[in-house]
């Protein structure tokens, strides 16, 4: 059994980190009410803005022109990684890597022996999970979390956009953390570009008689450039509220434990200052019988 000096340290070490684990849960509730109220705001927006398109576009060869939707040969890949640049939230950035490093082993296996797979990451934890497993990463974004804002991300989208559209890139996908509540995260692997058709070619069953100004190609160029920086902007913002959620309830369950732990050591505490304490009457008794006889 522990002396008392060994336990007493040791509920003062757990009740420290059980009053930061608290702090940093209560912080971290502040953050996401903010980040679930934003990517709730947004959702609504994005889908009408996806709508619209879906309605104006419902001659298929007109979206089909364009440069972002054009389907080729799936030689060269980008995948956008997006994890946080902090840690102590659970499981919510090894994830990511994992279905990451499950891409490259088996469905873009072929082009990653190629090396025609290529990794933006955006947060420091996945690019340093790539780096400790050796997997090439070509360019860090990690400073749009210090501000994340829509203007902020217009110039990574633009130059992910272009890439695609000088063919460097055949396809463009999105692995992150999907946000559904505060406990519940949906790791989420979505196609970025080329865009999907899916949903254009059944927009044939709208028949309004739209009047377009100045004409429809026009309004398709314009509205799916604007659609694709709204996913983007609308995928960090998915990831930063499922990484307050994540670091929320992974506080939370740091302090409940500390809690039993703190439970446990004062049971253990009291049972070697009971144990201290019959040893002394005992040796006093002994001594009191010694002198006795």
């Amino acid at each position: 059994m522990a002396n008392l000096k060994e336990i007493r340290t040791r509920i003062a070490s757990v009740n420290s980190t059980r009053q930061i684990t608290s702090a940093m849960k209560m912080v971290s509730a502040a953050k996401l009410r903010r980040a679930q109220d934003t990517i709730l705001q947004m959702r609504p927006y994005a889908n009408k803005l996806h709508e619209i398109l879906s309605h104006i576009s419902g001659a298929v060869e007109i979206a089909q022109d364009n440069l972002y939707a054009q389907n080729r040969e799936k030689k060269n890949i980008l995948i956008i990684a997006v994890s946080s640049n902090r840690g102590l939230c659970g499981a919510f950035n090894s994830n990511v890597f994992r279905k990451l490093y499950n891409l490259l082993c088996n469905d873009f296996a072929v082009q990653y022996r190629n090396k025609t797979v290529d990794i933006i990451c955006i947060g420091r934890k996945v690019a340093d999970l790539c780096k400790s497993k050796q997997i090439h990463v070509k360019e860090t974004y990690h400073e749009l979390f210090d501000q994340l804002s829509f203007d902020n991300i217009v110039p990574v989208a633009e130059s992910v956009m272009k890439s695609f559209a000088s063919k460097s890139y055949d396809q463009v996908i999105f692995v992150y953390n999907q946000f559904k509540n505060a406990a519940v995260q949906l790791l989420t692997v979505e196609n970025f570009l080329p865009i999907s058709m899916e949903e254009q070619k059944n927009a044939s069953v709208y028949k309004s008689d739209y009047i377009f100004e100045p004409n429809r190609n026009f309004i398709v160029d314009v509205l799916i450039p604007k659609s694709l920086k709204i996913q983007f902007y609308k995928v960090l913002l998915d990831s930063n509220a499922s990484e307050q959620g994540a670091r929320m309830t992974a506080m939370h369950k740091a302090t409940d434990n500390a809690s039993d732990m703190l439970h446990s050591l004062r049971i253990n505490y009291n049972k070697a200052r009971q144990f201290a304490i019959t040893n002394e009457i005992l040796e006093i008794v002994g001594g009191a019988e010694a002198l006795k006889g």
